[in-house]
C-alpha cells in the first residue's frame, strides 16, 4: 500500500521557500555576527596600537625629564664648585687686603725725608723665633727724576755673646740693590741662640764701597 502526500504543489513550494528563507536568514546572521567579531578585533588592534604609541610617547617624555634632571644636577654641581672657588678667591682678596693694610701702616709710620738723594725711610725688626730676626726696610730716592741707584745693602745684628760684644751680618753678606724711586726689602737673619741681639742696622753702600745711607733700630 502506498501513502501519498495530499499537500498541494503551491503549499509545497511555500514550505520550500520558507526553508530556504530561514537558511538565508541564518547565513546572513552568521555573516553579520562574524563581521561584528572581526570589527571588535580590528578595534582592539587599533586601540593596542594607540596604547603602544602613547607608551612610547610617555617613555620619551620620561627620558627627556631625566635628561633635564641630570642637566640640572650637573649645573648645581658646577655652581657649587664655582661658589667654593669664589669663596677661596674672597679669602685670598681678604688676605691681600690685610697685607696691604700692613704695608699702609708701615708707610704711615715713615717720617718725612728732609734730605735729598738716597735715604733709608724706615727700618722695622722683630724676633721671628729662636735665633731669627725678621726685618723690613724701605729705601727711597728723594728728588725729581733721580738716576737709578745701583749698589748693595747689608743687615747687621749687634749685641752680646757670652758677655762680649758681638756682631753678625746677614747670610752671604751684602746683597745687590737697585733703586729708581723706592725699594722695599724684607727677610730674616739667623743668629746663634746663645747671642742677645740689641740692635739691627741696615747699611747701603755704592759699588765702590762708600756708605750712602744707614739706619739702626733697637730690638
Amino acid at each position: 500500500m502506498i501513502v501519498r502526500s495530499h499537500l498541494p504543489w503551491p503549499l509545497r513550494w511555500a514550505v520550500v521557500a520558507l526553508v530556504f528563507g530561514f537558511s538565508a536568514a541564518l547565513s546572513l546572521w552568521a555573516f553579520e555576527f562574524g563581521k561584528s567579531i572581526a570589527g571588535l578585533d580590528k578595534d582592539a588592534k587599533a586601540e593596542l596600537a594607540e596604547l603602544r604609541i602613547e607608551v612610547a610617547k610617555l617613555r620619551e617624555e620620561r627620558e627627556g625629564a631625566q635628561s633635564i634632571a641630570n642637566t640640572a644636577q650637573s649645573l648645581l654641581k658646577a655652581e657649587k664648585v664655582a661658589q667654593e672657588r669664589l669663596a677661596q678667591q674672597i679669602k685670598q682678596v681678604e688676605s691681600e687686603n690685610l697685607s696691604l693694610k700692613a704695608d699702609l701702616g708701615f708707610f704711615e709710620r715713615l717720617l718725612p725725608a728732609s734730605a735729598s738723594g738716597l735715604n733709608v725711610r724706615a727700618l722695622q725688626a722683630e724676633a721671628a723665633g729662636p735665633g731669627q730676626v725678621r726685618f723690613q726696610v724701605l729705601i727711597m730716592q728723594i728728588g725729581k727724576n733721580p738716576p737709578e741707584f745701583a749698589g748693595r745693602y747689608d743687615i747687621v745684628l749687634s749685641g752680646t755673646l757670652g758677655d762680649k760684644p758681638w756682631t753678625i751680618s746677614q747670610p752671604g753678606g751684602p746683597k745687590p740693590l737697585q733703586v729708581k724711586q723706592s725699594a722695599r726689602l724684607e727677610g730674616t737673619v739667623s743668629y746663634p741662640q746663645e747671642a742677645v741681639v740689641k740692635t739691627v742696622q741696615v747699611k747701603v753702600t755704592d759699588n765702590q764701597g762708600g756708605v750712602r745711607a744707614t739706619q739702626t733700630v733697637k730690638l
